[in-house]
């Protein structure tokens, strides 16, 4: 049975969450930050860890940051971002190897500790403002990612069914804010948004590798303050109940048709019958032996792919297919009767027992990797729980088939989006 352990300190301003690892050859440091999803601030919050990591005080150059990073050994810093409910999250990781393994002993763990400490707390900028060039480079960069995502049309439908799913809601944001918001953000109010943001974040790190606790803790404590704060928390559920489906059909030049479907399941991350929610979407559409995987796309062939995914923070069950565009009334049919289907308990013990195994290894697997193990911890902060992967596997492992047709009972149909070629338009 796998165990995932932390230990969780006081660092000054944010929490230290330290999972002792023997089993990798490097040490990583995992921080994040994260704040309640509002408009006003989705598009500068998007750029500021891209340009937090690009230079700093001592590394002016993102020349010279990347080849400091190469002396250590080929240490890896990355930036990341991510939505979990109506929570906006910023990630920076930090890859080091473990100076047990290196003949000469530099002390790797305190320097991973003091990189953090310069990409936070001391970047390239003066006179309140940041380094206008950084910014500027950042910001045509920013553009890009933003304009990726509307030229993937697959991850496009995915985004526009959220956007019109949670309309009034703030997870309808998109992960990287708004095009026509960048070219207003200036040196000036970036850095001003920047000390506001590490003044109010709700702040954590974990530390993953062959460590010992005193030293990440005096390590902590040297190289990372931050003021006290009392994090704003938001009201995790909304129980917004469709009162009729919405249906949106959007003409673009594609070639083939995006056909995503929403549903609400008012389940979080936590509670009780999450664990049979999982199990649900597993057999519906979340691996290759599901309802949706076989009956869309191997029997029927109408999609070239067809899946689904659960939104654990925001209580939503999300399907995409991709189809031909005559096959939309179809595929809308078949979906339905696939969901349909779990709410009459038309599957089997065997299908329920598969999905669990798939689940395990994939819950084990994701927990094999440090980036991957602090995301399943990060889970219990956002959801302001605290269950053990242990608990998690066993409540899997226990959840019954009444309990997965009363899940799927649950799910109402909200919105169908559908992203079509012009001239079926």
């Amino acid at each position: 049975m796998s165990v995932l352990k932390e230990e969780i300190l006081d660092g000054k301003g944010f929490r230290i969450h330290v999972v002792q690892a023997d089993q990798f050859k490097t040490n990583t440091l995992v921080f994040k930050m994260k704040a309640p999803l509002n408009r006003e601030d989705i598009t500068i919050r998007a750029l500021l860890p891209y340009v937090l990591q690009a230079s700093t005080e001592k590394f002016p150059t993102t020349t010279k940051l990347r080849s400091y990073l190469d002396e250590l050994y080929g240490t890896g810093l990355f930036v990341d971002l991510g939505k979990k409910g109506e929570y906006h999250v910023i990630t920076f990781s930090v890859d080091i190897a473990n100076e047990k393994f290196l003949k000469d002993q530099t002390p790797l763990l305190e320097k991973a500790f003091e990189l953090l400490s310069d990409i936070l707390l001391k970047p390239l900028a003066k006179n309140g403002a940041f380094d206008s060039q950084t910014v500027e480079q950042e910001k045509r960069t920013l553009k890009q990612r933003i304009q990726a995502v509307n030229d993937d049309k697959m991850r496009y439908a995915g985004v526009r069914l959220v956007e019109e799913m949670c309309k009034e809601e703030p997870y309808s944001l998109p992960l990287n804010g708004f095009k026509e918001d960048v070219d207003a953000i200036t040196p000036e109010s970036l850095y001003q948004y920047f000390q506001r943001a590490f003044a109010e974040d709700e702040l954590d790190l974990y530390v993953v590798g062959d460590v010992e606790l005193d030293r990440v803790q005096n390590f902590a404590d040297q190289w990372l303050q931050f003021e006290n704060r009392e994090p704003k928390q938001i009201e995790r559920r909304s129980s917004k109940n469709p009162s009729e489906v919405k249906e949106v059909k959007e003409p673009q030049n594609v070639k083939q048709g995006k056909l995503n479907i929403g549903y609400r399941t008012n389940v979080l991350y936590g509670d009780e019958d999450y664990y049979a929610f999982q199990v649900m979407n597993g057999i519906l559409g979340g691996f290759s032996h599901s309802k949706l995987f076989i009956n869309v796309r191997e029997k029927a062939s109408l999609a070239y792919y067809a899946a689904s995914r659960l939104e654990s923070h925001k209580g939503l069950l999300l399907i995409m297919t991709g189809i031909d565009m005559q096959n939309y009334d179809q595929t809308v049919a078949i979906v339905k009767e696939q969901v349909q289907a779990m709410q009459n308990g038309d599957f089997t013990e065997q299908e329920i027992a598969q999905t669990k195994a798939v689940i395990r290894n994939q819950l084990l697997e994701t927990v094999d990797t440090p980036r991957g193990m602090t995301e399943v911890l990060y889970h219990n902060v956002v959801a302001k729980k605290n269950i053990v992967l242990n608990e998690w596997l066993e409540k899997t492992e226990r959840v019954t088939k009444d309990e997965i047709v009363s899940t799927a009972k649950k799910l109402q149909l909200d919105t169908i989006y559908f992203l079509t070629g012009k001239e079926q338009a």
